[in-house]
């Protein structure tokens, strides 16, 4: 492929991390192809919620909105102005206000598949308004070439990256069709078992928690109050999610053989434990959805960086759910890695030199490496069942919500505003 045809970016994956990158470069001028192995399942108003939910914190609110998709994504949120976090064995509660930030919300509950929906509509519609351009050489099945006044964007989808040459001066990817893809830098966001990350050498640290999490929707004798709860176990974290329709997304993180018992009862039984578990804080269960289970790991890339690829997004970084903040934490890397590369272009820099990547992955990864850290550790802590440590562990929450600038330090972390 001549210079001339030379990309700014390829991005492997059309996900939420990969979905936001390719859109931000492209609305920032760079022209940039996304891979991507199928297209997300199509998403309609009529649908049921989804049961993959997330807690979008507002730094990543502002991020789609930014990219043009929060009001496809805003129409089917629920949006929350209260957090309460307690201990099932011990006293101290903590709680979370948005009214102390003179703020509307503390975050919103968003369906995954909808900001995927979101974020792949935005990139066909970016497509799709755009003057025809010619057509590189050989393309996959089903690619399609935009441009707009600011960038370009090709999707290549259904397709994959076959081989992998991570130049000194370019990195080159090839299809499986034979399409070769040239461009200053490569970014893997394909999710946690990433095919790029692998083709790179690249291992990762971590843990499996030995814990699955159960997620069901349910209907409450009391409404959620716009509040998403939290309430440590012994077995793990057990979150009551505010849903816009008045139910709540239940996340209740158990170890695999509890799991496994939880998902077999029938649907009365699961309602009384489900509600036992939670100290009946809405009153009883009063009605809930089928549940399904996904394993619960531990993930952090040894390094996010080799050559001119990059990895963002799951591919980087896995985190446990009890915080809520992995999406969160992958939108995090396309703001640092757009503002990256904004600023090396404005100082005339190679995209994918080494000195500009760099930057990248020492912020991205110190910060994800200690918000991971963080989370296992609390997981540990408020995990255990010895009686001194959930004392302890009570009294801080309490600690906690009595001083006001620890509480706002906490919120604003979740919300990143660091």
């Amino acid at each position: 492929m001549s210079r001339r045809n030379e990309l700014d970016a390829i991005i492997v994956g059309a996900g939420a991390a990969g979905g936001a990158l390719a859109l931000a470069l492209a609305r920032d001028g760079f022209d940039v192809a996304v891979v991507e192995t199928r297209e997300p399942k199509p998403w309609h108003v009529e649908d049921e919620i989804d049961l993959r939910v997330v807690a979008l914190a507002p730094d990543a609110r502002e991020l789609l909105a930014d990219l043009g998709v929060w009001p496809t994504i805003a129409a089917r949120t629920g949006p929350y102005r209260h957090m309460r976090v307690w201990d099932a064995l011990a006293p101290g509660e903590l709680h979370f206000d948005a009214a102390d930030r003179g703020e509307a919300t503390l975050g919103w509950i968003v369906e995954n598949k909808l900001i995927q929906h979101g974020l792949w509509q935005a990139l066909q519609a970016f497509s799709d308004s755009a003057p025809t351009l010619p057509e590189p050489r050989t393309r996959s099945r089903g690619s399609r070439l935009a441009d707009d006044a600011a960038g370009r964007v090709r999707l290549y989808c259904p397709a994959e990256i076959v081989e992998l040459d991570n130049g000194a001066d370019a990195v080159t990817a090839t299809l499986a069709d034979g399409t070769r893809l040239r461009a200053k830098l490569l970014v893997a966001a394909e999710g946690a078992e990433s095919a790029v990350r692998k083709q790179l050498g690249i291992g990762f640290d971590g843990r499996d928690y030995g814990q699955r999490a159960v997620v069901a929707h349910v209907r409450t004798e009391r409404p959620h109050e716009g509040t998403a709860w939290q309430r440590f176990q012994p077995g793990g974290p057990l979150a009551f999610l505010p849903l816009g329709d008045g139910r709540c997304s239940v996340v209740w993180s158990l170890p695999d053989a509890e799991a496994s018992r939880i998902l077999a009862l029938d649907e009365a039984a699961f309602r009384a434990e489900l509600g036992c578990a939670f100290d009946f804080r809405l009153g009883a269960i009063t009605t809930t959805t089928p549940r399904t289970a996904f394993p619960l790991r531990l993930r952090l890339a040894e390094r996010f960086l080799a050559g001119r690829c990059l990895l963002a997004g799951d591919a980087a970084h896995v985190v446990h759910p009890l915080a809520g903040q992995g999406m969160n934490i992958g939108l995090r890397d396309v703001t640092t890695l757009r503002r990256v590369l904004r600023d090396a272009r404005a100082r005339g820099s190679d995209l994918g030199a080494a000195h500009v990547l760099r930057r990248y992955e020492r912020e991205r990864r110190s910060e994800s490496t200690l918000a991971a850290r963080s989370f296992d550790l609390i997981e540990r802590a408020f995990g255990s069942a010895f009686q001194p440590l959930a004392a302890l562990r009570g009294a801080g929450l309490a600690v906690a919500n009595a001083v006001a600038p620890l509480r706002q330090a906490l919120a604003d972390a979740a919300a990143g505003r660091q």
